[in-house]
């Protein structure tokens, strides 16, 4: 059994109520009593895609691998009209936007449009044996087939957008560009709730791709920061390995990477030698350095 796998289950998910569902890929927590975290523990980048059920309408934020069907888990936590939404276009995040193309809207982006053969290669990647726990897969999945399907956007959205679940359950759209071009985070203006797709998760945050832009990252963060100063978030809510962060580690981060960029944090090679990784106590950075001599 891979390393990663090892340390698993995760301390946080034994303090949350766990959802019973058929699709055995997945495991599903209630975060709050209409929010869902639909989590993917059995691959290495533990992905979790989340589920706000309004009155009227539900959002799903990411679809995920698309090594199981979330379609069916989404199906057996809600009954209402449903939306599809992604906080960015990496293969994790978008592996089953083909089966909601008549509920997908999204961001308008070249890099969006354009990175369908590196969605391909890394998922391809991500198959590799120390990656995935194969005796969780799914029956009538095929490794060596494995690959994100075309998927089309159905309707097009920007920065500030209001998404309307109903009853005053209005869900913001907020450009947070840096991680990728097409990075955006959801604020749940009712529930205080902040998704943040990848800009923030516990563990080794990537900066290091070739689409990334470190000073758009910082101004990201800022811009979020502001929020959280402005007391209007209550919890950051993240896409991989565990879903509740605290306000206050969001703002540690921009202060962490503002550091970095003054040269004031030591760091070590990532084991292939071609990155920066910089440590903090819930976080670290993995940077290309040719990112941090511009």
């Amino acid at each position: 059994m891979s390393s990663w796998f090892d340390k698993l289950p995760r301390s946080q998910y034994s303090s949350l109520q766990r959802i019973s569902i058929s699709e055995s890929w997945f495991q599903v927590y209630a975060i709050h009593p209409t929010v869902f975290a639909i989590y993917e523990p059995y691959h290495y980048q533990e992905v979790i895609s989340y589920l706000i059920v309004g009155p009227k309408k539900s959002l799903l934020i990411d679809t995920g691998m698309g090594i199981g069907n979330i379609e069916k888990v989404v199906n057996e936590l809600s009954s209402v009209p449903l939306i599809v939404i992604n906080t960015h276009t990496h293969h994790d995040h978008v592996g089953d936007n083909w089966r909601f193309e008549q509920s997908l809207i999204g961001i308008e982006c070249e890099f969006s449009k354009n990175n369908d053969h590196s969605l391909l290669t890394e998922a391809q990647n991500d198959m590799k044996n120390d990656r995935i726990c194969e005796d969780y897969l799914p029956k009538d999945f095929d490794k060596k087939s494995y690959r994100i399907k075309p998927y089309r956007i159905s309707k097009f959205i920007s920065d500030d957008n209001i998404i309307d679940l109903g009853n005053e359950r209005k869900i913001k759209v907020i450009s947070t560009l840096g991680h990728t071009p097409d990075s955006i985070s959801l604020l749940d203006i009712q529930e205080r709730l902040l998704f943040v797709g990848d800009i923030f998760y516990s563990g080794p945050i990537y900066l290091y791709r070739p689409e990334t832009n470190l000073e758009d990252y910082i101004k990201s963060l800022e811009k979020l920061v502001c929020l959280i100063k402005n007391n209007k978030v209550d919890l950051i809510v993240s896409s991989h390995n565990i879903p509740k962060i605290s306000p206050h580690l969001l703002i540690m981060t921009l202060e962490a990477i503002k550091k970095i960029i003054n040269g004031e944090v030591m760091a070590k090679k990532t084991d292939d030698d071609l990155y920066n990784e910089y440590n903090f106590d819930d976080f670290s950075f993995v940077i290309d350095p040719k990112f941090l001599n511009k």
